[in-house]
């Protein structure tokens, strides 16, 4: 935990990392919880990813956080890494100990399932299949969670079948993996969607799913919040299923972030909410 009267320094790692709104949640957070700091978008890419993480103690850094594509590659490049973060295979979240040792942990999981859980609190992860769809850091936090909370059958499918087979394999029951020439026929029975890729983000192409064996009574969500209506969930709105944006996941994941670098618990509110969606529709 960083010292009270410290100027505190953190950040996101991404490649690209224009498009996160993380910046815009953590210093508004600064701000109310009356510490002085200031967070910031770390262009990273891949090949200078350990070397930016190393370097995190010397600059200053109480941690930061980390999205694609670095969550997978930084769990070996870390010097610990919390039990659940070593089961999902990613990390989204690093802290600087006092000593200068990087401790890794994943947030993802907690913030999908509490963005699903504040949005339709009455719903269940035992009701019936889940279909997820990608097979890198995010799906596998989603997938973590939705196991985690019973979800008895978890099909998941990526456009490399081989990283959907190690997903699954790595999981084991309840998670079945799908080929990609078969991703609107796995829809069928399903009671949850999740799009865990970058399709829909703003700069990406549109997911290519179509949704018509999908039932209607669905719950449809997407791990992506730039735009905040995606494609999918645009598409999903039109036949009548109800959906979830992805910012809902930001906002929760940014929560025990805080705990963890400076033992500090902000709140999610309406009005913090409503600071994002601003920068999202201007």
């Amino acid at each position: 935990m960083s010292h009270p009267d410290r100027f505190q320094l953190l950040g996101v790692m991404g490649w690209p990392v224009t498009h996160s709104r993380s910046p815009v949640l953590h210093n508004h957070w600064f701000e109310t919880c009356g510490l002085a700091g200031r967070y910031l978008p770390l262009a990273v890419a891949p090949a200078g990813l350990e070397r930016a993480l190393r370097a995190l103690p010397a600059l200053g850094f109480a941690g930061c956080n980390l999205t694609i594509p670095h969550k997978e590659r930084a769990l070996d490049m870390v010097d610990e890494v919390e039990p659940t973060a070593r089961r999902i295979g990613a990390i989204s979240c690093v802290t600087v100990g006092p000593d200068g040792a990087l401790a890794g942990s994943n947030d993802d999981a907690y913030g999908f399932m509490q963005n699903i859980l504040h949005t339709h609190p009455g719903w269940r992860a035992d009701t019936g299949a889940a279909v997820v769809i990608g097979a890198g850091g995010g799906s596998r936090a989603v997938v973590w969670a939705l196991a985690e909370r019973g979800c008895k059958e978890i099909r998941v499918i990526n456009r490399s079948f081989d990283r959907a087979q190690s997903l699954a394999r790595d999981f084991g029951v309840p998670v079945a993996p799908i080929a990609w020439d078969q991703r609107n026929e796995a829809l069928a029975g399903a009671a949850l969607l999740v799009n865990a890729t970058s399709q829909g983000m703003v700069g990406q192409s549109a997911l290519d799913l179509d949704l018509r064996h999908l039932p209607k009574t669905a719950l449809v969500a997407d791990i992506v919040y730039a735009p905040l209506e995606t494609p999918l969930l645009a598409a999903a709105r039109r036949r009548g299923n109800a959906t979830v944006d992805g910012l809902g996941m930001l906002l929760h994941q940014g929560r025990p972030a805080w705990r963890a670098w400076f033992g500090l618990d902000p709140q999610v509110t309406p009005q913090v909410r409503a600071l994002l969606v601003a920068t999202l529709t201007t």
